[in-house]
């Protein structure tokens, strides 16, 4: 039963697609789509194999995505998705973490990715006055024509509880051990450009980005790092991971035990917490945008589809032969919903219905469709003009890729806003 509804929902997916993108399916295919309830159980199956990889080639997979169930879909990608997807909760609110950069950074994306580092490769080192971690994040799974515009490094850092605040110990002796401290750290972002020449030094680096941050607060901070990220993917720098700093300088001022709750503030290392659960949705988070030249950006994908549902309403009036139908799409029908995060499914929409002579205002024919039409109302030799979608909108996807690497991408073409005869 499972197998039956897999094929019947792929071929109403395929239905759908090959009305919106001419050409993905060479005629011999289409000869065996339309013929497909003809063939063995066999055959039909592997046919649909077949097409499945070719809607994953669509989506830009080369195979179909088996994520693990230790993959981990950070929040803020969730948070970017209900955001910006056309799909999506309109309602939800800008989280905190969600700085300006990120709408300018999606204004001129259509693909954003996230990735976490390769612990493997971690290199710590503890000073008085300062801890250094360097990351190396693997970036070989972003394809060779997707254009990286901007890339940002996001670093969780934890409130300090029961250090006074430096300079004011002897004003603050009432302050009770639970209490927030209220110092700062400085926050360092460099590019690493190689290992130095001497055993145990420390790496060649530039600067990138810096902030000073406070201790009393828990959040998410994020660091520009688009120059590293984009001379890395267009083959013009090689890749050895960014460096974090972080200066603490009045920790000599503290005891040890509170110069240890500075050391952990900043969370750039498993090892530097305890609390070994939050870590996989509180580690270093490495967020590229790109474009790949096709579509609009993820920003512009909820205004489009919002004007395309306007212009809908307009002409729902209307009561043609030839109009558009429901049809949802639900990924757990065919199983893709192991590696699909987000939406579950979409309203994708069919045109379906006859284009009778002659041919109405509201049916937005085209000039060669009224011809079209005539003709064959003395030649029946000729067909009638078909009945196909004329405005079509994209979606975005939140998904895991073959990698599990996270990724948010705007599709175009995927609903069927507008019918007319063609």
């Amino acid at each position: 039963m499972v197998a039956v509804v897999r094929s019947l929902m792929v071929l109403l997916l395929a239905q759908v697609l090959l009305e919106g993108a001419t050409g993905l399916i060479p005629e011999v295919g289409r000869r065996k789509y339309s013929e497909s309830g003809k063939q063995t159980p066999e055959q039909s199956e592997s046919f649909l194999n077949e097409f499945e990889l070719r809607l994953l080639n669509m989506f830009g997979l080369r195979r179909r995505p088996t994520p693990s169930k230790q993959a981990v879909v950070p929040q803020y990608m969730v948070d970017l998705y209900r955001m910006h997807s056309a799909n999506g909760d309109h309602s939800t609110k800008r989280p905190k973490s969600m700085g300006k950069h990120a709408d300018r950074a999606a204004s001129k994306a259509n693909t954003i990715r996230s990735f976490h580092h390769e612990e493997s490769m971690e290199a710590l080192a503890s000073l008085k006055g300062k801890t250094t971690q360097q990351f190396y994040f693997n970036l070989t799974s972003i394809p060779d024509e997707e254009l990286i515009t901007s890339a940002e490094l996001r670093i969780y850092r934890d409130q300090v509880m029961g250090a006074a605040t430096p300079n004011n110990s002897s004003r603050n002796s009432s302050t009770s051990d639970s209490g927030p401290a209220g110092g700062f750290h400085r926050i360092n972002i460099y590019e690493i450009f190689g290992v130095p020449a001497t055993h145990g030094g420390e790496p060649l680096a530039r600067l990138l980005d810096t902030r000073l941050v406070q201790d009393s607060l828990s959040r998410w901070d994020s660091f520009d790092v688009s120059p590293a990220v984009s001379q890395w993917t267009s083959g013009k720098g090689h890749n050895h991971g960014f460096m974090v700093e972080v200066l603490h300088p009045e920790e000599g001022e503290m005891d040890g035990e509170h110069a240890k709750k500075r050391s952990r503030h900043v969370r750039v290392s498993r090892s530097l917490h305890q609390d070994q659960d939050s870590w996989p949705q509180a580690r270093p988070l490495l967020v590229t945008y790109g474009h790949d030249g096709r579509g609009d950006s993820v920003l512009h994908t909820r205004e489009k589809r919002q004007a395309a549902l306007r212009k809908q309403r307009r002409k729902q009036q209307h009561k043609a032969s030839c109009k558009r139908h429901a049809l949802y799409v639900d990924f757990s029908d065919v199983g893709w919903n192991e590696w699909i995060v987000a939406p579950p499914g979409y309203h994708a929409f069919y045109c379906h219905g006859e284009c009778p002579f002659p041919l109405a205002d509201h049916l937005n024919s085209t000039n060669h469709a009224i011809v079209q039409t005539l003709v064959n109302s003395v030649n029946s030799n000729i067909p009638r003009a078909c009945c196909v979608p004329t405005d079509l909108s994209p979606i975005s996807l939140l998904y895991l890729d073959e990698y599990e690497k996270v990724i948010l991408k705007n599709y175009q073409d995927m609903v069927v806003e507008g019918c007319g005869c063609r």
